[in-house]
Order: structure tokens, then sequence, then C-alpha cells
């Protein structure tokens, strides 16, 4: 508390800081960390690890914004506060630089690309443009973040389970309980939060404070990320549930 104490109490920039320090661990990642990896799975592992150094810590600091403010202030029309603004700044930077990662080395991969850009452009707005709202995204950035730590140690084990029996054993072991946790988080909670957003929004409650297109390009956003979380994750599902069925046919034949 007597860092956030810290933080409120003087506006910094602290973007440039951050991109800075996402910028060095990539390059840890790519030089050292994942050094010995092939080439794509190089690229892979590195944007995982500039994720798992955001998304915990994003919700966070997320969580901890919202939850300084008096509970009168949490409103989908409130002026940002300062550490809400600096919760804003680091997820900023950490989509800046992924977005280069992909900009660089993987530039057919149009759905990243297309995430990334629509995201800054909600973080963007609500950060230095309309300067109101960041309640809103805080939310949907923890319900966004809360699996990140999960996720990125299922995908790092994903991409080395073909390589390593012990890593294709985390992969099988934590998928049930991340994509439970998953379809939990982008498939109900989100959108209920959603509909509570949009219902706020359109009913011109923040008409003073927000503009109109930027009310309806927040909507469609989020909504679109969330619609397309959830066809991703009920693929996952079947797909597990097809191997599951592959592997207990395979069984009862070989018996």
């Amino acid at each position: 508390m007597e860092l956030l104490a810290s933080l409120a109490a003087e506006e910094r920039w602290l973007y440039p800081a951050f991109l800075v320090m996402y910028a060095a661990i990539y390059c840890v990642g790519q030089l050292f960390v994942f050094r010995r990896w092939a080439p794509r799975q190089r690229l892979d592992g590195s944007s995982c690890l500039i994720s798992l150094f955001h998304g915990t810590p994003a919700a966070l600091a997320a969580a901890g914004a919202i939850l300084a403010l008096p509970a009168g202030f949490r409103s989908f029309a409130a002026p940002n506060a300062r550490l809400q603004d600096y919760v804003l700044d680091y997820s900023i930077a950490y989509f800046t630089m992924d977005l280069l990662h992909y900009l660089a080395f993987l530039p057919g991969d149009v759905l990243f690309i297309a995430h990334h850009l629509a995201t800054l452009f909600v973080f963007l707005t609500c950060r230095y443009m309309v300067r109101h709202g960041a309640y809103a995204l805080l939310v949907l950035l923890v319900l966004a973040e809360v699996t990140s730590l999960l996720q990125n140690v299922w995908t790092l084990a994903g991409i080395w389970r073909d390589q390593s029996p012990a890593a294709a054993r985390v992969y099988g072991a934590l998928s049930p309980p991340f994509y439970v946790l998953y379809t939990l988080v982008r498939g109900v909670a989100g959108p209920l939060f959603l509909l509570k957003m949009t219902v706020f929004y359109l009913s011109g409650q923040a008409v003073d404070v927000i503009p109109w297109w930027v009310r309806i390009s927040w909507i469609v956003v989020v909504g679109t990320a969330i619609a397309v979380s959830n066809l991703w994750i009920w693929n996952l599902w079947k797909e597990l549930f097809r191997e599951r069925n592959q592997a207990t046919a395979k069984s009862m034949k070989d018996t």
C-alpha cells in the first residue's frame, strides 16, 4: 500500500521505462533463455516470456488500482486515476513490444497483429484521449490476465512437448484445469461484464466524457475479442476430447 501511495502522489510518464523493460526481457529470452531452441520456437518462447512478466503483474496491479479508489469512483464514466493510468501504460508497453515482435518476425500472423492493434486502440484512447473509463478496462484486464500464468506455462510446455516427455506430461496435466478456468473467465464472467458495460455506455450516461464512437468501438473490440477467445477455447475442448477418445479406443483395442 505504501508503494501505491507513493506512485499516486506524483504524476509520471512510465510508458518509456516499461517499454525498455519489455525490450530487455525479450532480448534475454532470444539471446539466453531460449537460445538452444529452434528459430520458430525461440520466437514463441520469447513472446511468452514477456507475457509472463505482463499478465499476472498487470492483473494484480489493475485490481490494486481499482480497490485503491473509493467505491463511488468505480464507475464506467469516472475519470482515470493516476494509478489506473500507470497500469494502462504498463499494458500499452507490453502490447507495443509484442506487436513489434509479430511485425518483425511473424507478419503473417494476422489474427494476433489485429488483436494487438485493437487492444492498443482501446487502451490508448482511454489513457491519452478521453481520460475516462479506465475502471471498465482494468476490470476487463483482470479478467483477461487472470489466466495468463497458467496459459503461458501451458503454451511453453506445448512448444516443447514433442522434444520432451516431461513437457508433454506438463502440457497434458495443465490442459483440463486451464481450459476450465479460461472457459469460466472468458465464457461467463467476461460476457456478463461486457453486457453491464454495454448497457451503461449505450444508455448515454457517459455522453459528456466519452464520445459515442469511442464507446461503440470499445464495445465492438471487447465483444469481438471475447467471441474469438471462446471460439479458440471451444476448438481446444474439441481437440482434447478427440485425443481422449482416440486414446481410449486404442487402449481398448490393445486389450
